[in-house]
């Protein structure tokens, strides 16, 4: 449903990728005064699939600037001045990251403005502690604050940030390709002839290659489960040099298929038995959800306690803990008809918990609430 009131609405983004790019055209299409979105460029090797453009929603390109690397790491955006006086929204979403530089300064100028600013966050990374105060601090700032899962909504009230000023957005992908391609019959088979896949049960990984995302720990369980297994390792990265030499030394049987997007990407979801996410991601378990996959993920980016429902389609898996994985893929590969029911049950799951139009929703509830109360102020 279409916003009654013709607004602006301006969203700084590090990077716009190729993934976001049905969500914030969707976004657009809500909303009578359109999205702006301001998003520069990866770093050269970070493996994010960038989009090529937006058609209801415009991408204005930000000059990323890179400081440091790793958790010190900074970022500075060249032209932030001018995406706001060209476009003139009258509410911003923020990426909530606390080492965005630039965000500062046009949070502050925002809010002079009387123009509310929302906050878009995984969550506080701590709650209790020395930096708890400051974090307080940070977040207090957003007129809203908007959540991937429920439980960074629960970490922001557990840092004191009001119930009232926190909403919930699932991160979600558009569920087209996957209804056409689950749609074919026998199309789980033949996707697995066509991808040089024998009878063996198919393990899949996607994301970037990195060492939070714990792969290796992936590949070390697969090769002491003692089942006959085949590992798809889908995505780039940093890591993948290492990682093809550990798969080399522990387990051959991994295939590496670098970076894939749109139906190549779904035919790798469609032929696999089990999804896997040993370390840190998110948004891969909602799309494996979406083409019938039982799913086991750990530290995930939150959602993964929104979406799985253990024993029922999937497993929650202790993070770092190599055994509690194996337990898990010992388990799983044991049963496949159970696996198949699993399977059935995160998609039905994911329908009602995890989609692009509770996405968009849960913005939209974030924008009229900012709106509302700015509004209402003297």
């Amino acid at each position: 449903m279409r916003s009654g009131t013709a607004l602006r609405v301006g969203i700084q983004q590090r990077v716009l990728p190729a993934y976001r790019t049905a969500f914030f055209d969707s976004l657009g299409r809500s909303l009578r005064g359109g999205v702006s979105v301001f998003a520069g460029a990866p770093r050269p090797g970070e493996a994010i699939g960038q989009a090529e453009s937006l058609h209801d929603a415009r991408w204005i390109r930000a000059r990323n600037f890179h400081l440091g690397a790793g958790g010190l790491s900074a970022l500075w955006q060249g032209g932030i001045r001018e995406w706001i006086a060209a476009e003139d929204p009258r509410l911003i979403v923020l990426e909530a990251n606390p080492r965005y530089l630039t965000n500062y300064g046009l949070r502050r100028r925002m809010l002079a403005a009387g123009r509310p600013v929302i906050g878009w966050s995984l969550g506080p990374s701590r709650t209790a502690g020395p930096l708890a105060g400051w974090m307080r601090s940070y977040y207090g700032a957003f007129s809203a604050l908007i959540a991937y899962s429920r439980s960074g909504a629960d970490a922001f009230r557990r840092l004191g940030i009001p119930a009232e000023r926190i909403f919930t957005a699932p991160n979600a992908v558009e569920s087209r390709t996957a209804d056409r391609l689950c749609g074919r019959p026998r199309a789980k088979q033949t996707l697995r002839r066509a991808l040089g896949l024998d009878s063996r049960p198919v393990v899949l990984f996607v994301g970037r290659l990195q060492k939070r995302k714990r792969v290796d720990s992936l590949l070390r369980a697969c090769a002491r489960s003692g089942v006959p297994c085949q590992l798809m390792i889908v995505g780039d990265g940093d890591d993948r040099a290492r990682l093809e030499r550990a798969a080399g030394e522990v387990f051959p049987a991994a295939r590496f298929t670098g970076d894939l997007r749109g139906e190549e990407l779904g035919r790798c979801f469609l032929a696999a038995d089990l999804f896997i996410l040993p370390g840190t991601g998110g948004l891969a378990l909602q799309e494996a959800m979406l083409y019938g996959k039982p799913v086991a993920a750990a530290e995930a980016d939150g959602s993964q306690r929104d979406l799985i429902r253990e024993g029922e389609n999937g497993w929650l898996l202790p993070p770092g803990d190599e055994d509690a994985l194996l337990g898990v893929i010992r388990e799983a590969l044991s049963d496949l008809r159970r696996l198949e029911r699993m399977g059935r049950a995160s998609r039905r799951i994911v329908r009602e918990t995890a989609t692009m139009d509770k996405m968009v929703e849960g913005f939209l509830q974030a924008i009229t609430f900012a709106l509302r109360t700015a509004a209402e102020k003297p």
